[in-house]
């Protein structure tokens, strides 16, 4: 038996709204105010969808579980599966000592932290955003930012704001290739036009998270640094996502940015600049200096990993792997069962009757990026000259100290899919495309919304994409300006997403604070979303910027 998502469901606008944003009030006032450890915060906001699902919005009780069900299964693989195993590496590094070799190199090379910050937290999480996506640059900067000398707060909100410009083109491409999927607009098309929106952010966001770092009078002492890598970036973006393509932006920009900024040390360095106001930063013995095979030997893991995710990721690798590892499993009582109704999808006609909503549950466990992770680790773990059991004893602590992330993270995504389901958050999305003049700028903070509730630029471009086109031409704007806004706003969502928070807290150690991080960025995501939101509404009205548009 199916059933027709209904976006009234009060019979008063204003009434289905409130009642929709109910469980994200609660998840966010949990976390932030009452400053609830965070799974518990997760599970109480889940309770709250369900409840919402089920007696406001009429969601069938066996679809409504199922879709918790569903949800919880992609939370543990593969986000969960990422993170996990990510921890366990750095887990083994920890034990080895090796760690602690490379942030005294790191530390010789780029002694100053504002450029550290962007190297790490900006080139290099860039990179890791194209290679594999799905919170992996976070945990791993963020690891690294810490074993720089980073307090845990800091480089959680530091290493959350750096990643967000590359997000759109996240692993090789996902977040648009979905787009292009579910609107049925071209895909070079999408990727030129996000490609004609974010590189102006990806020159902004070095500036940013040093300035988030250590004020305005930190910024003035390595502009030079933060424009290099911002501009050399931001270039490659451009060029690559309007004359190749959605796949390499990312790592080649992130290539091109760290090649730039490394160079630019050659010849340049910024002066000393005292310890910014405010937490400090741990101050540890210096060791003594490490030999050249020890440098080595700290890096191998980090380069075997780099190789290993790149690898991973190939489109032709992931084919391979997925003929013999992807068993689909339809999700009993949900596929095909819910039905979109109009404005979110199409208006039905007999030519064209509305399709019922997929939920086929691909494992892809050996494909998956949490699997090269593993390989990875397991492999480095012997490079380390670690025994089997010492290998065996390390991964069951890694996997009780993440059990609460695990949980936080199954929950989040099974509200997540139960909101997307019943159709809660297509009734927030049309409250913001009800603005008429000013629906450029909504619908872009509608991408931030739906990145902010699924954590992930990919799913939000699946959940709003149909949406923001059926708007725009409704209202006469650019369909594929607006697909892409909700991309390229989306991005600005993902530093505040539990997911994302949650993988930060996991990789400092800080879990049990993620309240903390929230207020810290919470208005650095809001600022920048409306930013995007203004370059959107340039782009829609006013001359010279319309040029810019992709017809």
């Amino acid at each position: 038996m199916q059933w027709t998502q209904n976006y009234d469901p009060l019979g008063n606008p204003l009434l289905s709204t409130a009642c929709a944003a109910l469980p994200l009030v609660v998840l966010l006032g949990a976390i932030g105010i009452f400053q609830m450890r965070i799974h518990l915060a997760a599970l109480l906001g889940l309770g709250v969808a369900l409840a919402v699902a089920l007696l406001a919005f009429g969601m069938p009780v066996r679809p409504a579980l199922a879709a918790v069900g569903y949800g919880a299964a992609y939370g543990l693989m593969p986000i969960g599966w990422i993170i996990l195993n990510l921890i366990y590496l750095y887990q083994l590094t920890v034990k080895k000592g090796s760690f602690a070799v490379l942030r005294e190199h790191l530390g010789s090379f780029v002694p100053d932290k504002r450029i550290q910050l962007i190297l790490i937290a900006f080139s290099l999480g860039a990179f890791f955003e194209g290679a594999a996506g799905f919170g992996t640059p976070v945990a791993i900067t963020a690891a690294i930012l810490i074993q720089l000398g980073f307090k845990p707060l800091e480089a959680s909100v530091l290493s959350l704001i750096a990643n967000t410009a590359p997000v759109a083109f996240g692993a090789l491409g996902t977040p648009i290739l979905a787009l292009s999927g579910v609107t049925g607009i071209d895909l070079h098309a999408l990727s030129a036009m996000i490609g004609r929106q974010l590189p102006l952010f990806s020159l902004i966001v070095p500036f940013w998270v040093v300035w988030a770092y250590s004020g305005f009078r930190g910024v003035l002492g390595i502009w030079p640094a933060a424009l290099t890598a911002g501009l050399a970036f931001s270039t490659a973006q451009f060029a690559v996502s309007n004359f190749h393509g959605p796949w390499l932006v990312d790592v080649v920009g992130a290539i091109a940015s760290m090649a730039a900024l490394i160079l630019l040390l050659r010849f340049w360095q910024p002066r000393r600049l005292d310890e910014p106001a405010g937490e400090g930063r741990s101050d540890s013995e210096s060791p003594t200096a490490a030999t050249r095979r020890e440098v080595v030997a700290a890096w191998a893991p980090w380069i075997l990993l780099t190789a290993v995710i790149f690898v991973w990721g190939l489109p032709q690798v992931k084919r391979g792997l997925n003929a013999v590892s992807e068993p689909h499993f339809e999700v009993p009582y949900l596929h095909e069962v819910v039905l979109r109704g109009y404005p979110v999808a199409p208006q039905p006609s007999p030519s064209a009757p509305t399709r019922p909503e997929d939920a086929v549950y691909k494992l892809g466990w050996l494909s998956a990026t949490g699997s090269g992770i593993l390989v990875a680790a397991l492999l480095a773990g012997v490079l380390m000259s670690f025994s089997v059991r010492e290998m065996a004893k390390t991964y069951l602590e890694t996997l009780v100290r993440v059990r609460y992330s695990l949980v936080t993270i199954a929950a989040m995504l099974a509200l997540g899919y139960v909101t997307k389901y019943s159709g809660t958050d297509a009734t927030l999305g049309l409250a913001l495309a009800k603005t008429g003049v000013l629906y450029p700028f909504f619908g872009t903070l509608l991408g931030w919304l739906g990145v902010a509730l699924t954590g992930s630029d990919t799913a939000s471009n699946v959940l709003f994409g149909s949406l923001q086109k059926i708007t725009a031409e409704q209202t006469g704007v650019s369909a594929t300006l607006m697909a892409a806004a909700n991309s390229s706003g989306g991005v600005m969502g993902k530093m505040v997403d539990a997911q994302s928070i949650v993988v930060a807290s996991t990789a400092t150690n800080f879990y049990g604070h993620e309240g903390q991080i929230l207020r810290r960025v919470l208005v650095h995501s809001l600022v920048l979303a409306s930013l995007v939101g203004l370059v959107v509404m340039l782009q829609a009205y006013v001359y010279p910027f319309t040029l810019m548009v992709v017809r």
